[in-house]
């Protein structure tokens, strides 16, 4: 299927990555260079609608998968440690889409978890790393910011057993709409469209529940973040480090990142809160192109 972000066409389709998972995904742009975009919860690919076109024009080959349990893509009972939704990616690009080079890697919210997952487990064919809004589990960041309950209580919420699904059955849009509006500079950035896209996959029978195992997972990615770091060291790629200007992850992300890359690049996005690629799309790829 083919579908129209601005002066970008997407073309979209479904690969089989292992066995009974496919990814949904979308290519845009012919350039020899790729740039993987990864969003994050509770959204999906469309997320990036207005970072594409401005990335095709600027000659680059963009791919926008719906990562594992999102959007169009599989909701497996298991698999969401970002080890695996990471070789998910790389199965899609190099299995798939028949890469041979290696892609810049940005990620957002918990895709920023899954890009850092990506250069980790495949530093060859990870060019860069762009990271933005969103703790790494297994850092002191990390651990620091799961104390701001006022902001981030639904990591807990979402990690316990059965209960949040109980509770959000039925109420998926007054649910996600409180992040939408919660988290945004100017709260009718994302759109009514784009919110009722979201809230209508998120319906979907298994979506509420594979998003709530993202965070379910946390554990096991921090204690294998840990042991990455101990065993191989620091990231060596450029990493580009990004928050929202008005976002409390502003205060720490940079510091975050260091922990566990060479060489770290920091900015901030103005007109932005949380939702940086939907808030500030123009002020994203600005930074992506002075980066790369």
């Amino acid at each position: 299927m083919r579908e129209s972000w601005g002066d970008a066409t997407i073309e979209w389709g479904s690969a089989e990555v292992e066995p009974g998972i496919r990814i949904h995904h979308g290519v845009a742009g012919t350039g020899e260079r790729t740039v993987l975009l990864v969003h994050g919860y509770p959204e999906t690919a469309y997320a990036w609608r207005r970072v594409v076109p401005l990335l095709v024009a600027a000659g680059l080959r963009v791919v926008v998968p719906d990562y594992r349990g999102a959007g169009g893509s599989s909701k497996p009972p298991a698999g969401y440690d970002k080890h695996t939704m990471a070789g998910d990616l790389h199965a899609l690009l190099y299995d798939h889409l028949g890469l041979t080079g290696p892609v810049t890697v940005v990620g957002h919210d918990v895709g920023m978890q899954v890009a850092y997952a990506f250069a980790r487990r495949f530093p060859k064919q990870t060019e860069r790393l762009v990271v933005m809004e969103a703790p790494l589990p297994g850092t002191d960041a990390y651990d620091m910011a799961l104390g701001d309950t006022d902001r981030l209580w639904h990591f807990q919420f979402h990690r316990a057993p059965d209960v949040p699904e109980l509770l959000t059955a039925g109420r998926e849009q007054l649910y996600l709409e409180r992040f939408y509006q919660d988290l945004a500079f100017d709260t009718e950035a994302i759109g009514l469209d784009a919110v009722a896209r979201y809230v209508r996959v998120f319906s979907r029978p298994g979506a509420m529940r594979a998003g709530f195992e993202l965070y379910r997972a946390y554990p096991a990615d921090a204690e294998r973040n840990r042991a990455d770091l101990g065993r191989d060291g620091k990231l060596v790629m450029p990493v580009l480090a990004l928050a929202g200007a008005a976002s409390a992850f502003a205060s720490f992300t940079e510091g975050m990142m260091h922990e566990v890359a060479e060489d770290v690049t920091f900015r901030t996005i103005e007109r932005a809160n949380h939702w940086v690629p939907e808030e500030n799309a123009e002020g994203l790829v600005n930074a992506i192109k002075v980066f790369a």
